[in-house]
């Protein structure tokens, strides 16, 4: 029969293990190992049934292996052994499964397991394998595939940890003892099923007698009553927590808690002073601070806040207090103004209040405390004070100069009673058409008034100290100018008035109205009637419409322009005051050709635009001829410009700048005659010829400026007898032309003279021009008369004919 047999080769491990199983040592069959015995991949479900239905009868010692964890020292932990094997050597033992190779091996001849490195059972508790046993020979199965378990034996290697840190806990001052306060809790990561090193127990380090904590819970609660937050507000309590339940030799972790005490409404204010005393001026404004009192009060937040009262024993309602917000102070406020004369001192109570009273803690009377205010008033030179704030009076605009309009009294509230003296800011009466005594303060008109120009007066008036410091005060008087009838009514505007060619009798021509500068007080009412006349209007009549405005109508039909072009119709305005006033007006009332819809075109006059009888057609022509001429000679002005642009144009010749005719410049060419033989000087005066147009000249035009300047220094050289060969401007000038003869690339192959009026002086036959000298015979022959060689200068255009030799 075949058998496996299963050998513990640790004799530590065999140990424990014969103390926790008894040490039984039993044939394991198939009914009692379900994991001793696993269907092997490549042999199938069926195969094994079969095999079970043969009931091999195997002789095992099967009990799980228990390998130590973090044992590094390669270990033999047990070993497969087959009764098969008859000769040694002849069976080959494998080992698959979880870990084999890498944590566990086999050896394929003895069938001892060994561990390859060491094992920690808080990475994997236990390795599930599969055993096999192969003939060596044919490489056939022996024994069936059998599957076994190697577990990892835990030992105390981890140190507990405290979970959701850090610990934050508060609680109520003066709660009882036994109050839950917060609870701690740890984990070790060991086996909690073997032996006691998951097992742990906690204990308080630090925060004894105020606090304890449930051993196996780790809840702490308070065991000392009465803890007063305004004695301590905060406590740390230091946990410890032990594996191996606290036994020597485990491990252990601390925490801290911190524990705060929230406040409760246990303490009532309290003012530190019995008496508070405070000065004021007298002359401090209603709403100045008097001063702050403070109750203090050890709670904090709405237990802290708290209301003050004053009591006045003489309830004169003079101060009043109000509660900082902030602060938590009693702000002490002027009500009414103080007045030293009258009273010098306020003596009051004042009282503070919690606005949050619980009675767990304090009686009812214990949240409330008084205290004694005293408030002096300090006595300040004050200015005089007027019997009233401001004065209104009124007053006719007819009232003669001298009239007395009021009188403003003021007076010094002093004990010393300083007498006073009365002004008028000038700035408020420019016009100064009121005056004021200044002695008893009555104002007089001092210049006639008029409504219809002013009003109202708005004066100021000074009231000011004549000893002491001289202190001053004002007081305002409005002064209402009252209305008289002194205006005359007139029409309201300047009537523009027609009456059309076809207009038929009674028709309306024109509604007028009329104003008055006066403003009486039961209102305006106007009557319009005709300027009386010794004959009756026949072209119009006025009618009174009873509403302050009146209609002009036609009298009669066929108005025409023929007959008439104006008529002046003399209107009059009374109006209703006492006494009356009226007022005439002539209208002017024009004839019109009128539209159809009766609209007169120039308001009331045929439109006249020439005052010669020109007519509408005329001016229109003459509109147009005159806009036609514009435009021609627009166009003719760009034709112009577009020629010169042409002329001016690349292909095209430049226009040599044109010179003032009495500008000369003249031209002397000489050539060799006979052949370079001497010839007759007739020969060598060659006619004047003009300048050959510059090429360069083409390209650029003369600045305006050196045009004028040019032609000023050639003007200058007609009186050339007045300028010698010294002189800066001559010099510079002469300069100026050989430096451009010189340098211009562009003049012909053939030298010229240009001959000025002044030629030097000095020398009978010198010159300064650029020719130097030359001789008309050989260097063989004897020079001419030097006679002939004189030769007459061209007059200067312009000049007096002058006779000059060199």
């Amino acid at each position: 029969m075949d058998q496996w047999i299963y050998t513990m080769r640790c004799p530590g491990i065999l140990a424990l293990a014969i103390i926790l199983s008894m040490t039984q040592c039993c044939v394991l069959s198939e009914s009692r190992s379900p994991h001793g015995l696993k269907s092997n991949p490549q042999l199938g479900e069926g195969s094994i049934t079969t095999a079970l239905h043969r009931r091999f009868r195997r002789t095992w010692v099967w009990e799980p292996m228990l390998v130590p964890e973090e044992d590094p020292t390669p270990r033999v932990i047990g070993q497969l052994k087959s009764d098969n094997e008859k000769v040694d050597n002849s069976i080959k033992y494998i080992l698959s499964g979880e870990g084999a190779g890498e944590m566990f091996e086999i050896d394929e001849y003895s069938g001892e397991i060994r561990t390859l490195q060491k094992l920690d059972r808080e990475q994997k508790a236990f390795y599930v394998l599969q055993a096999q046993a192969l003939d060596r020979s044919s490489n056939e199965p022996v024994e069936p595939q059998s599957e076994f378990i190697i577990k990892v034996q835990d030992i105390n290697d981890n140190i507990p940890q405290f979970q959701n840190e850090p610990y934050i806990s508060s609680i109520p001052e003066m709660c009882p003892i036994g109050t839950t306060v917060a609870q701690v809790t740890a984990t070790d990561a060991d086996d909690p099923l073997f032996g006691n090193n998951a097992k742990l127990i906690y204990s308080i380090l630090q925060g004894e007698p105020y606090f304890s904590v449930e051993p196996k819970t780790g809840i702490i609660v308070t065991s000392m009553s009465d803890m007063d937050r305004e004695a301590r507000e905060q406590y740390l309590v230091v946990v410890q927590v032990k594996d191996m339940l606290g036994l020597s030799g485990g491990y252990s972790a601390s925490t801290t808690v911190t524990i705060s005490l929230t406040d409760v409404n246990d303490n009532g204010p309290t003012f530190q002073h019995n008496l508070y005393t405070f000065a004021v001026p007298e002359s401090a404004p209603v709403g100045t601070t008097v001063g702050r009192i403070k109750a203090d009060d050890g709670d904090l937040g709405i237990h802290a806040r708290m209301n003050y009262s004053l009591e006045d024993l003489e309830d004169s309602g003079t101060f009043k207090v109000q509660t900082d917000p902030v602060t938590q102070e009693g702000v002490v406020l002027l009500a009414k103004s103080l007045d030293y004369e009258s009273k010098r001192r306020f003596v009051m109570a004042a009282e503070a209040v919690n606005d949050h009273i619980d009675t767990h803690f304090l009686s009812y009377n214990e949240f409330r405390d008084r205290t004694t205010l005293k408030i002096v008033v300090e006595d300040v030179d004050e200015p005089p004070i007027f019997s009233e704030p401001d004065y209104k009076w009124k007053i006719l605009e007819n009232a003669a100069t001298g009239t007395i309009v009021g009188t403003v009294s003021a007076r010094d509230t002093d004990s010393v009673n300083n007498p006073i003296r009365y002004s008028i800011d000038k700035s408020s009466d420019i016009r100064k058409a009121f005056k004021i005594d200044p002695n008893n303060g009555t104002v007089t008109i001092a210049k006639p008034l008029d409504r219809e120009e002013e009003a109202w007066h708005n004066l100021t008036i000074t009231a000011k100290e004549t000893k002491q410091n001289h202190l001053s005060s004002s007081a305002v008087v409005f002064i209402q100018v009252l209305d008289i009838n002194d205006n005359a009514p007139m029409l309201a505007r300047d009537y523009k008035s027609h009456v059309c060619e076809g207009t038929q009798s009674g028709e309306l021509i024109q509604l007028i109205n009329a104003v008055d500068l006066d403003d009486p007080k039961e209102g305006h009412h106007f009557y319009f009637s005709m300027v009386t006349e010794k004959h009756i209007n026949p072209n119009f009549t006025i009618r009174d419409n009873q509403d302050n405005s009146a209609s002009i109508l036609a009298r009669r039909s066929s108005f025409t322009r023929s007959d008439r072009t104006q008529y002046l119709l003399p209107v009059m305005v009374v109006d209703s005051g006492s006494p009356a006033l009226s007022s005439t007006t002539t209208l002017t009332i024009s004839v019109c050709s009128c539209q159809p819809a009766g609209h007169c075109p120039t308001s009331g006059v045929e439109a006249q635009a020439l005052p010669m009888g020109v007519s509408l057609q005329t001016l229109l022509g003459l509109v147009i001829c005159l806009a036609t001429f514009t435009v021609l000679s627009i166009l003719m002005l760009i034709l112009r410009r577009h020629r010169r642009k042409q002329q001016e144009g690349p292909g095209g010749n430049k226009k040599e700048l044109e010179l003032p005719e009495r500008v000369s410049e003249k031209v002397l060419r000489y050539e060799e005659l006979g052949g370079g033989r001497g010839g007759d000087l007739g020969g060598f005066c060659q006619p004047v010829v003009p300048l050959r147009p510059h090429p360069r000249r083409r390209d650029r035009r003369l600045r305006r400026e050196d045009v004028a300047a040019s032609i000023r220094m050639s003007m200058s050289l007609r009186h050339s007898h007045l300028i010698g060969p010294d002189d800066d401007i001559f010099k510079q000038f002469i300069m100026d032309r050989l430096d451009e003869a010189d340098k211009d690339p562009y003049v012909p192959p053939f030298d010229c003279l240009r001959s000025y009026t002044y030629e030097g002086t000095g020398s009978a036959t010198g010159s300064l021009s650029s020719l130097e000298s030359w001789d008309f015979v050989d260097a063989d022959q004897s020079p001419r008369d030097p006679g002939l060689r004189l030769v007459r200068l061209t007059l200067w255009q312009g000049g007096v004919e002058e006779e000059m030799t060199f």
